[in-house]
């Protein structure tokens, strides 16, 4: 999808309200050439000495349309550009979402992504239908210069191709100077996203000044592309003012001739320096290509997301089992070189390795949290991509080092029975005595990094799948809690793969995989694998 395609397709998104603004705008733009032509005739009339009211009536009644016009354009520019904000950031984190861990961006970047360039692209609704029908009343203007007299649209044709370059300078300039504008922004999001996460570092080393400049250094940069594209934009609308009045004397000059000639009359000869002005008004075209411009820049920050590919699943269903898993040859860069193993259904397999051996990336390939590069991966005999998603989501269930909480309360982070799951993770007592128990929002609760792993564990518990991934998931309980959460795993009767690093989560394993060089060097007992000085040195013993 190219930035151009996105911006047509945001147009639609504008709804009923894109309609209701192209109606309006339509029946301004007919209001404006009417006007003059509308006023010329009165004129004529006075003149002659008509006292009939037709034509001043006629004129108050197309300036109440164009008012009514302004009222109702206001309204639906807003709508139709808080409708197309609405739907473009729904499909953005639905697609960055379904990429999981392969959007291969930062948060920062991605958070402004989603909140600015969104609302840049949105403006393509209001911006597309302003931008065409502020295009009606010049090309209205000319041709009612031609229905007055050749000649007068002859002299005002002189003109035209140096308005036409003067808009396409001004889109391919403002498009090139925003789209610059939006990549320092995100440079700026993504740099004060790492600041926050780390804030506690910051105060504790006193770097605060140091962290402000660095998120900061983009600024003059993103100052200057902003006073560049006001520029750009000031420089144009002069050019463009300096026209109007150039093109209202040539056309002035060549109607008096004609009045003098008796070919036109006083009513068409103001008519006629109307229609010129309005001819040469670029002003609201300028203004809307400017809004166009910076709609298409911001479809140019999202589009390189929104192609790429998120995961494809499958729609096949689980066959009743045990939870078997099986990777057959699997090969995932850049550390995981062509490896087998079998978790048999039902059992406890501690992994165990030298720091980069691939533990982490082997808990991710089991559930699709990515995928390998060769080889394949089957639950119960059917390959992980051949899954429905809520199938493989259902069946699958993690823990991790460091987990987040989402849901308005601590038992919906949970989920499932969890009061149950909590005992279990040894997670009760403390939740109790956070202010509203269970009912605490998570981002309420001051918790230690034990404890948050004790609910990361809850969860896990809670899930109802046939497979169990705990990757580092007890790393920062005390032993005491992590010996009485093992004994909860040793009784658990699902499949379970336990990303290890102390001895005794490997002891109470059923079996450990200890990966070397990116293969299972060995699968069997604890005990067995004891008896080697270099699996004994894995755990620094």
């Amino acid at each position: 999808m190219t930035a151009s395609r996105l911006v047509i397709r945001t147009v639609r998104y504008g709804g009923v309200w894109a309609g209701l603004l192209a109606v309006t705008s339509l029946a301004k733009a007919a209001a404006a050439i009417l006007l003059p032509a509308v006023l010329g005739r009165a004129v004529d009339d006075v003149l002659g000495g008509s006292t009939a009211l037709l034509w001043p009536i006629v004129y108050a009644a197309l300036v109440a349309v164009s008012m009514i016009g302004d009222a109702f354009s206001e309204l639906a520019v807003g709508s139709s550009t808080a409708n197309a904000t609405a739907r473009l950031r729904h499909l953005f984190t639905r697609h960055v979402l379904g990429l999981g861990p392969c959007a291969g961006l930062p948060a920062g970047d991605l958070t402004s992504r989603t909140v600015t360039a969104t609302a840049d692209t949105a403006y393509a609704p209001s911006a597309a239908i302003l931008a065409l029908t502020a295009v009606v009343p010049p090309v209205g203007g000319v041709i009612a210069l031609l229905l007055l007299d050749p000649w007068l649209a002859l002299t005002f044709a002189l003109g035209l191709p140096a308005i036409v370059a003067l808009l396409r300078s001004f889109v391919r300039d403002t498009s090139a100077v925003v789209g610059r504008y939006l990549d320092a922004q995100g440079r700026i999001a993504t740099r004060l996203v790492e600041t926050l996460v780390g804030s506690r570092t910051v105060a504790a080393a006193g770097t605060a000044e140091r962290e402000t400049t660095r998120v900061l250094e983009p600024l003059p940069e993103l100052a200057a592309h902003g006073h560049a594209t006001w520029r750009i934009q000031a420089a144009t609308s002069g050019r463009g003012t300096l026209a109007v009045p150039l093109l209202q004397v040539a056309v002035l000059a060549v109607a008096g001739y004609e009045l003098a000639h008796g070919r036109i009359s006083t009513g068409g000869l103001l008519a006629a320096t109307q229609y010129a002005g309005l001819g040469a008004d670029i002003g609201p075209v300028i203004a809307q290509l400017g809004r166009l411009a910076r709609a298409r820049a911001g479809a140019g920050r999202l589009t390189p997301v929104l192609e790429g590919p998120a995961i494809a699943y499958g729609s096949a269903a689980l066959p009743d089992g045990p939870g078997r898993l099986e990777f057959r040859r699997v090969s995932a860069a850049p550390v995981i070189d062509g490896l087998d193993l079998v978790v048999p259904g039902g059992a406890a397999v501690a992994v165990v390795g030298r720091s980069g051996t691939g533990k982490s990336l082997l808990a991710a390939l089991a559930g699709r949290l990515a995928d390998p590069d060769d080889g394949g991966i089957l639950l119960d005999g059917v390959p992980l991509t051949a899954l429905d998603r809520a199938e493989l989501r259902h069946a699958v269930g993690y823990a991790f080092a460091r987990p987040a909480l989402f849901g308005a309360t601590i038992a919906d982070a949970i989920g499932g029975d969890a009061e149950t799951a909590a005992r279990s993770a040894r997670a009760d007592s403390f939740i109790r005595r956070l202010p509203l128990g269970y009912r605490t929002p998570p981002a309420e609760a001051p918790m230690s990094g034990g404890e948050l792993q004790r609910l990361g564990l809850a969860r896990a518990f809670a899930h109802p799948g046939r497979v169990l991934v705990l990757d580092d998931a007890t790393s920062s309980l005390d032993t005491v809690t992590e010996m009485q959460v093992g004994d909860v795993l040793t009784r658990d009767r699902r499949t379970r793969l336990i990303i290890a690093h102390r001895v005794g989560t490997a002891a109470r394993a059923d079996l450990v995989a200890w990966l070397d060089g990116g293969r299972v060097r060995a699968c069997a007992p604890h005990d067995e694998l004891w008896q080697d000085p270099e699996y004994r040195e894995v755990f620094g013993a």
